[in-house]
């Protein structure tokens, strides 16, 4: 410190200087003093009498509890759908305050009755934005609703029109959800059970189209392989029956010795050959159905054995005639009766053969189309069972929906319980009276002080030695000071009393519009 006393002096210095210029506007702004005064009192009377005369205002408050825990959410989870019921409430609480909500309070309170223009509703819905207050806790769910207004009624009744509101919005959005949802959801079901009518028609007219062609229990190339097997067994009757055939022709035609001493011609036993010539007929017709593994062409087959075996058993017991000449007719007859039903088995064995040759050709020369139709039919099935699947989805949705609907209609799923019905404060809560007069005395005052600094500086005077100093440049070499006589120092005196006296008759009014106001708002 010891080492810098220019720096300390130069400080004080500077300090001095401030306090001295402060000095000499406080002088100036003192010679100015009676503007600041009149300037006081003109702005407290005018402000005291704005504040007497502001209307009183009146809050109107209600809660309300919003209920959201209900036995009935998890009896029925998985079979209804749980809305968000905490989402849903905290946009109504954002929403309440929306200039639809507004308007409808002001319907709902008759105030539009008094606003005749647009420019009047307008006003109107921004005084009801500025004076509600909704304030809840988000955990709790309890929800207070307050205005205020000049008239009790009037905000009681504006209360009264937001409470419906908030609950009614609450429980109308969720019925809105859920009637778009419900008819969404039927809309659904007619288009897609027209998609499922329109798929059953093409499935059944693709079967109708392809019946030979369908993929069933057995596929394609099983049955092709069916068909060659059947054929060949079919050709290879065919080829042993023209054998019998061609060998009773060559007797007939004596091409080969017959020994009569040793017959060998069958007896005729027309029972026996009835049933036998039915059971042939019958084998016929099944193996243009079946193939030889076929039960029932394996049982007819046992059947003819078993009776030929009976036929040759009687015709062993039977004597032959004893004429050779008889024998040889007989023996003739037979092998003609041999030959015609040789003849008829080989035009059945022809038949059959014609048949299963076309089978085994119709399936070779479907062999390229097989494939095709057994993609398009699975295609067709699996937009057939896309469609079904959806379908069903759908009717399943449209049960909860309306379960869902049911839920929401009951009471207790969401229930409002109004803790505090409106009512309105018996006193006003507005305005602070005595708060807006002082601020009224410290606005006059800060004007009044104001005022007089800006008209010092307006005209300005040398108040020292030190301003002289600093206004022209030069150095002061002396003062002369003013010498008042008596009459000057008595009238200063009593301007200087009447100045104080003013001033305390305007710090006496301020007490006494104080005290007014204060009992005013406690007699209220």
């Amino acid at each position: 410190r010891s080492h810098h006393p220019r720096k300390l002096v130069l400080r004080g210095s500077g300090m001095r200087e401030v306090f001295l210029q402060f000095l000499s506007y406080l002088r100036a702004t003192w010679r100015k003093r009676w503007y600041a005064i009149i300037a006081a009192w003109l702005i407290c009377v005018v402000g005291w009498v704005v504040v007497y005369r502001m209307p009183d205002r009146y809050e109107a408050t209600a809660r309300v509890y919003v209920d959201t825990q209900s036995v009935l959410r998890p009896l029925l989870s998985g079979l209804a759908v749980q809305p968000n019921v905490d989402q849903q409430i905290a946009m109504v609480t954002r929403t309440l305050i929306s200039r639809p909500n507004l308007e409808k309070v002001a319907r709902m309170t008759d105030l539009d009755l008094n606003a005749k223009t647009s420019a009047e509703m307008e006003n109107l819905v921004v005084g009801l934005s500025k004076r509600i207050a909704l304030m809840g806790t988000g955990q709790d769910n309890l929800y207070s609703i307050n205005y205020e207004h000049s008239d009790p009624d009037t905000a009681k009744r504006v209360v009264q029109a937001l409470l419906t509101i908030f609950v009614e919005s609450s429980l109308g959005d969720k019925r809105k959800d859920s009637d778009a949802a419900r008819r969404f959801i039927e809309e659904q079901i007619q288009l897609y059970e027209q998609k499922l009518i329109a798929a059953e028609d093409r499935l059944k007219e693709f079967k109708r189209a392809n019946i030979g062609l369908m993929p069933g229990g057995v596929n394609y190339f099983e049955r092709l392989s069916e068909a060659g097997s059947a054929l060949n067994q079919a050709k290879l009757a065919l080829a042993e029956e023209e054998n019998r055939r061609n060998e009773i022709k060559k007797q007939l035609s004596g091409e080969e010795p017959v020994l009569l001493s040793e017959p060998t011609q069958e007896v005729a036993i027309p029972e026996i050959d009835g049933r036998i010539e039915s059971l042939n007929k019958q084998l016929d017709t099944l193996r243009l159905k079946y193939t030889e593994q076929h039960p029932d062409i394996i049982g007819t087959k046992r059947i003819i054995a078993q009776l030929q075996e009976q036929k040759m058993q009687e015709a062993k017991k039977r004597k032959p005639v004893s004429a050779s000449g008889s024998s040889q007719s007989i023996f003739s007859q037979q092998l003609s009766l041999a030959l015609a039903e040789s003849e008829a088995n080989v035009a059945s064995l022809k038949a059959r053969v014609g048949e299963y040759q076309n089978r085994y050709n119709q399936l070779r020369s479907a062999s390229n189309a097989v494939p095709q139709v057994e993609a398009d039919f699975t295609q067709l099935n699996r937009d057939y069972e896309v469609n079904k699947a959806n379908y069903e989805k759908l009717l399943s949705r449209r049960e909860t929906a309306q379960i869902s609907e049911d839920m929401e209609s009951k009471k207790g799923v969401l229930d409002f319980r109004i803790i505090d019905p409106p009512r309105v404060s018996l006193t006003p809560v507005g305005p602070d009276r005595p708060l807006l007069v002082s601020l009224v005395l410290l606005l006059g005052l800060g004007v009044g002080v104001g005022l007089a600094f800006l008209l010092s500086q307006l005209k300005h005077t040398v108040e020292d030695r030190q301003s002289l100093k600093q206004a022209t440049g030069l150095p002061v070499l002396g003062t002369v000071s003013m010498v008042w006589t008596d009459a000057q120092k008595r009238q200063r005196r009593r301007g200087l009393l009447a100045y104080w006296a003013i001033f305390a008759g305007l710090l006496s009014a301020y007490g006494t519009v104080l005290a007014m106001a204060w009992f005013a708002g406690r007699a209220s």
